[in-house]
């Protein structure tokens, strides 16, 4: 059943566009999810945060895959009161050159968070960076699940993937302009 506040927040916080996008993996689409929008808009956080906070226990810890899941994590850490660490999609080349930012012990369960997924790729490339880093990752929590070969592609890398929404219910119901 479709999460209808959380689908009625990122309407309102202009995040659902229609036009013709060009997506990361190079292909087109006739909507767009902003996760700038949605993540950006207090409200619409809040929405966001507290749907992924039910669904974790008080002895997780939360990863955000860098840049776009970090709010997410972050406000998600508040409201659940659990620690998060930031996956980068990249060694950084300066400083400890961490791949995993914040406190990660070895064989520590982590909950990955992700904004939306379309084919997969970060969010598997962000599992593989924690899992070298010693976590133990078995879950992911996505906040828009595009329907093109992510859940498949996450589920592959051995992780079950949960989608607060689908794009076929968050476009569900769509009123052609």
């Amino acid at each position: 059943m479709p999460n209808q506040d959380l689908i009625d927040a990122l309407r309102e916080s202009g995040a659902v566009q229609f036009g013709e996008f060009e997506l990361a993996h190079g292909g087109t689409s006739e909507y767009y999810v902003d996760k700038y929008l949605f993540e950006t808009d207090p409200d619409c956080l809040e929405v966001v945060a507290d749907a992924f906070a039910a669904r974790v226990d008080e002895d997780d810890k939360l990863a955000g895959v860098a840049l776009g899941a970090v709010p997410l994590a972050a406000a998600t850490s508040i409201s659940a009161g659990v620690p998060y660490v930031i996956a980068r999609k990249q060694r950084k080349e300066y400083g400890t050159g961490n791949v995993v930012e914040g406190r990660l012990e070895e064989g520590e369960e982590v909950v990955v968070l992700e904004d939306i997924v379309t084919t997969g790729t970060s969010l598997v490339d962000a599992i593989e960076a924690l899992r070298e880093a010693g976590a133990t990752v078995e879950r992911a929590l996505i906040v828009v699940d595009r329907e093109e070969g992510g859940r498949e592609n996450v589920e592959d890398a051995g992780v079950e993937m949960e989608a607060l929404v689908t794009a076929s219910e968050l476009l569900a119901d769509r009123d052609d302009e």
